[in-house]
């Protein structure tokens, strides 16, 4: 009898750079240095544990130091063991808070009903992948349009625009449409490495970043700052604010995306001889949509009607419908998938991530360490009595600088928003309205248009070898130039005027 087959060994996992091994050391070290610093005044000693966390896990998540995932484990077990040992910041000369209400504080970003709608929204993206939902719509839309190479770019923008709506993750939306644009780049016959191609590319990852400021639930970074301002203020944003507020300036960078882009990337060729037919015939190679798709279109649309008339027609908030439409997507012969299905690539690290982001800062809130952070920022940039105008755009370019540093817009709100809640508490400026400005600052996280790095959909994009990283940060920069004049164009009548920025006295 012959023995069995040595399993094949597992391939073995890539070396750490040495940027990667530095982070981690320089992560711990600033940790232990601020641990070391001498008392702050007013700043309790919890807090200034936490700030020596935040140091820890910025450093770690922009130096990719170690995977998010397990970022987010370490971090946690630091939240609960550097701060058992310290009292409650709320009773500095009490005694030590022990692990038991450390362990609660670490896990309280588990109990955020944004972390349950990321988690919903991860299904759905799972859903639309398992069926071919979202492929089908983007092929149908793309089989409409003349097949010149600006049409094929409007066409590419359009279906970015439209999965925005009903597929809320801003990597599952371009990992579906990285594969259709290859096709069609195969299919017509265009050199991978032509302008052509890296526009066609490039515009659909940017497409992706534009509207996700625009639809609340188009990426999990929005429902970071939805999560703190429930946190802080008992409040919420529904869907439709949220939509009033940024779908205009989405509209506006979409069309200056267009333009940034066919003029800068001007593509090779006007007209792709055999284009709709090649679109044609991958549509056709689907054959007839099945009862699944039918069925998941009709659960997503039927979502996305709750979603847009939430404290309109019903009191049923996002998260609550979201989970509903989930349960129904499961059962049997009603659902479109099964259990099983629904796990396969399920990004269950970027779910823990972004509870344990929300767990940071809930804990730089509760700690005092945001609000002692905060006055720190708002003395030395002069906030105390800026107008609302002047502390949205210094604000502003902060993220836009410091998103530079950051392959992840959840981290980057994670660490960023709840210090923001507290500058904007802390100014002077009569009237501020602190939720409205939040949003507005949280639109800015999302401007992740410079880098290949700054946000995993960038990356895909990149992963396609259409283009070079220059063409990527050079087209970048002007769409970045483009959103901040936006950003004072709106901040100077739009937001303003829509109580956005101060409440009407």
């Amino acid at each position: 009898m012959n023995a069995p087959a040595p399993a094949p060994a597992p391939a073995p996992a890539p070396a750490a750079s040495w940027v990667q091994r530095a982070g981690l050391v320089a992560a711990f070290a600033a940790l232990v240095l601020i641990l070391l610093l001498p008392p702050a005044a007013e700043l309790p000693h919890a807090g200034k544990v936490m700030l020596g966390i935040l140091a820890f896990a910025v450093i770690v998540w922009m130096t990719e130091a170690l995977d998010y995932a397990v970022s987010a484990v370490v971090i946690g077990a630091l939240m609960i063991f550097g701060l058992a040992f310290m009292p409650d910041a709320a009773k500095p000369a009490g005694p030590a808070m022990g692990t038991g209400a450390a362990l609660n504080l670490a896990l309280s970003g588990f109990a955020s009903s944004a972390v349950a709608l990321v988690a919903a929204a991860c299904f759905i993206a799972a859903a639309m992948t398992a069926t071919g939902l979202d492929r089908r719509i983007a092929l149908l839309v793309l089989s409409r349009v003349q097949a010149r190479a600006h049409q094929i770019v409007i066409g590419a923008m359009v279906v970015g625009f439209l999965l925005s709506f009903i597929v809320p993750s801003t990597t599952a939306r371009v990992a579906c449409l990285m594969p259709i644009m290859m096709g069609f780049i195969l299919a017509f016959k265009v050199d991978k490495r032509s302008r052509f191609a890296a526009l066609l590319v490039i515009t659909a990852a940017q497409t992706a970043s534009v509207w996700n400021v625009g639809i609340k639930t188009a990426a999990a970074q929005n429902m970071v700052a939805v999560g703190f301002v429930e946190k802080q203020f008992g409040s919420t944003i529904t869907w439709t604010e949220w939509f009033i507020a940024g779908a205009p300036f989405s509209a506006l960078l979409t069309v200056a995306l267009y333009f940034i882009m066919t003029r800068m990337l001007k593509p090779e060729m006007d007209e792709i001889a055999g284009g709709r037919a090649a679109i044609r015939q991958q549509l056709s190679e689907l054959g007839p949509m099945t009862a699944r798709e039918w069925k998941l279109l009709a659960l997503v649309l039927a979502l996305l009607g709750f979603w847009s008339t939430e404290k309109v027609l019903h009191d049923f908030d996002t998260t609550s419908t979201t989970i509903a439409a989930i349960a129904l997507m499961l059962l049997p012969r009603l659902g479109v998938m099964d259990w099983k299905a629904s796990q396969r690539g399920f990004p269950w690290g970027t779910v823990v991530l972004f509870a344990v982001g929300i767990s940071v800062g809930t804990a730089l809130l509760r700690t005092q360490a945001a609000a002692w952070l905060a006055n720190l920022i708002v003395h030395h940039l002069g906030l105390q009595n800026a107008g609302a105008f002047a502390i949205l755009m210094l604000l502003s370019i902060f993220l836009v600088v410091i998103h530079l540093g950051f392959a992840s817009a959840t981290a980057l709100a994670s660490t960023m928003i709840p210090i923001v809640i507290s500058v904007l508490g802390a100014v002077q400026t009569p009237g501020i309205n602190v939720i409205g400005m939040t949003m507005l600052l949280q639109f800015v996280v999302s401007f992740g248009f410079i880098l290949p790095v700054n946000a995993p959909q960038n990356m895909i994009a990149y992963g396609t070898d259409t283009f070079e990283a220059r063409d990527f940060v050079r087209t970048g920069l002007v769409i970045t130039l483009a959103a901040l004049a936006l950003l004072v164009l709106f901040g100077l009548t739009y937001w303003s005027w829509m109580g956005y920025m101060t409440k009407p006295g």
